[in-house]
């Protein structure tokens, strides 16, 4: 019984906050317009950024890796977009609750709707980055293809994983604090052991291509960065991504359910 209480209070507020979007949207664009205040480009300076880094970073690895520009340049390109993403919701996603205590202590709303906060936020900014793509596919003639559109259920997938993951990690560092280094140093380690400036097939002994199938995050960014470049993702990739939201989800649940009620004691 206590199970079925636990289950029915996150999901009642996560219902209320999805009720709700709308001010969970408005949030995100105020985080976005305050941070660019009487800038005239506002979040593309983001994506100038992301833009001379793609480029030089590119450029360098491309030579040291010895792959052909036209090949190795869109594939770090769709990769370090998506991992911004990743990286962006999963390091400001601990402080979704802590940043919006203010808010939490003063009004009465849904908790899940810092979490909406986060995850708009940063897929506005993910949105602002993929005009870049476009640029490369021109500068190296690919063709669109059909397959690019099973990238929507990817992303789609990747939102799903990213926002049970936020979920645990906010309710985790409104308790204890040090998990926002813990997490910012373990997102800084996961970047070199996923394939986003090198190649998978790189790693072509047994001990190497297993550890890249137990990369979640491999799975995850495959998913969307695969049918970009027109190839479809290998099954693994939707078993594991599939699979990471189902039993993510359960336990997120679970998780925020049963301290839901102590989050506003320990902002």
């Amino acid at each position: 019984m206590r199970f079925v209480e636990i289950y029915q209070s996150a999901f009642q507020d996560i219902g209320a906050a999805l009720s709700k979007l709308h001010l969970a949207s408005t949030m995100a664009r105020q985080d976005i317009s305050t941070r660019y205040k009487r800038s005239r480009i506002g979040a593309f300076w983001i994506t100038i950024g992301m833009a001379i880094s793609i480029g030089c970073i590119g450029l360098v690895f491309g030579q040291i890796l010895q792959i052909p520009l036209p090949e190795f340049l869109p594939f770090f390109t769709i990769g370090t977009i998506i991992w911004g993403l990743v990286s962006n919701c999963l390091n400001e996603g601990c402080g979704a609750f802590v940043s919006s205590s203010g808010i939490i202590l003063q009004v009465r709303m849904p908790l899940f709707v810092p979490i909406l906060r986060i995850l708009i936020k940063d897929s506005i900014v993910f949105a602002h980055n993929l005009v870049i793509l476009p640029v490369v596919f021109w500068i190296f003639l690919r063709p669109a293809d059909v397959k690019m559109l099973l990238a929507i259920p990817g992303m789609v997938l990747l939102l799903l994983n990213l926002a049970w993951m936020v979920l645990i990690l906010a309710t985790l560092s409104s308790r204890f604090r040090d998990v926002t280094q813990i997490v910012q140093n373990a997102v800084g380690v996961l970047y070199f052991m996923t394939p986003i400036m090198w190649k998978p097939d790189l790693l072509d002994s047994p001990v190497g291509q297993l550890l890249l199938e137990c990369n979640p995050f491999y799975h995850l960014v495959d998913i969307v960065r695969a049918p970009l470049l027109g190839h479809f993702p290998t099954a693994m990739n939707w078993i594991v991504a599939g699979g990471m939201a189902l039993i993510g989800w359960v336990g997120a649940i679970l998780f925020f359910g049963r301290f839901r009620n102590r989050i506003a004691y320990w902002l």
